[in-house]
């Protein structure tokens, strides 16, 4: 079976053979750990793929935002990076007063970068802005959301004239610990917008992944009803009870594993941690895939611990 197969297998809950598993490196932790990161990767072709020793590799060659100092994207919002190989932040908002919005024009094209959506929306207003905007409902407030909604739409088309199986996308929902508005706003202003976008996937018959940083477990079932069908939320921001509650057998989960333990924790820790995500959330009938993000602040030993436990526990199923 190939890893394509053994995925839509996990995804559409048709028995897969194993728990697709993967682990993110940080631009920056390639650069802390440099030989002996690559020499990891190497150690575990189940988790990164089959790779070939590059001897002459530049740690050091960051790209697009990852890359120290300023950064102006297509919609005029700016970023600043202070710590190259780490990702920056949205500092400058092209609309942070209305006065700009009757002269303001969009992009035309650019692609569905991380953001897309809810993000977008405070990366032009400015968080604190659209916070009040979500309270005060502006005639604005409307203008803006359609604008950015009319632009995504444009992109999925695009993408879906290529009739693909599986289409990602990623926004931050949550906050650390709950939602930054409530539900029922979230509701009102944005769920509209992403019905629209993953029903045109779904009607097109591509599968909607959504990776979503941040607490989203009140409005996991308006995801799913909008149309996703892969969800990659935080086990710390919603906890793994939380997620079996809100996911399992609804929705395939590409479970975004304890990234802020990983600095702290021992080996042990690790290999206690997947073993209870797997137990509590995997069935034999699929549904379940592991990652793990790793900064530089995660030891090498941990990062050796993720990846041996993820092959210790991927064929293991409640």
């Amino acid at each position: 079976m190939t890893r394509e197969e053994n995925y839509y297998r996990t995804v559409e809950y048709r028995y897969p053979e194993y728990i697709i598993c993967s682990v993110s490196l940080l631009p920056a932790t390639w650069s802390k750990y440099r030989d002996d990161l690559q020499e990891l990767v190497l150690r575990h072709p189940i988790i990164f793929g089959e790779q070939k020793k590059d001897p002459n590799r530049n740690y050091d060659n960051f790209g697009g935002t990852y890359v120290e100092g300023d950064h102006v994207d297509n919609w005029g919002c700016v970023w600043k990076n202070i710590h190259g190989g780490m990702e920056a932040l949205v500092v400058g908002h092209p609309l942070d007063d209305w006065s700009k919005l009757d002269t303001y024009v969009p992009p035309t094209s650019g692609g569905l970068p991380h953001g897309f959506m809810y993000m977008r929306l405070y990366y032009l207003r400015g968080f604190e802005n659209f916070m009040i905007d979500l309270i005060e409902e502006p005639p604005q407030l409307q203008k803006l959301i359609d604008m950015v909604l009319n632009y995504n739409m444009n992109e999925v088309e695009k993408i879906l004239a290529n009739k693909p199986k599986l289409v990602s996308f990623g926004d931050d929902l949550g906050n650390q610990n709950s939602l930054p508005m409530s539900p029922k706003t979230w509701r009102k202003y944005l769920k509209p917008c992403f019905a629209k976008i993953f029903g045109a996937c779904r009607k097109a018959g591509a599968h909607v992944y959504l990776h979503t940083d941040g607490h989203i477990l009140e409005i996991i079932s308006d995801l799913i009803e909008c149309g996703v069908t892969i969800l990659n939320p935080q086990i710390r921001a919603n906890t793994l009870d939380g997620l079996v509650r809100e996911c399992k057998g609804k929705v395939c989960v590409n479970l975004d594993l304890d990234r802020q333990m990983f600095p702290f924790c021992t080996p042990k820790d690790i290999d206690e941690h997947i073993k209870e995500a797997v137990v509590k959330l995997g069935s034999k009938e699929g549904g379940l895939m592991l990652t793990a993000e790793c900064a530089p602040d995660v030891p090498l030993e941990n990062i050796e611990a993720i990846c041996q436990a993820m092959e210790k526990y991927r064929l293991y199923y409640s």
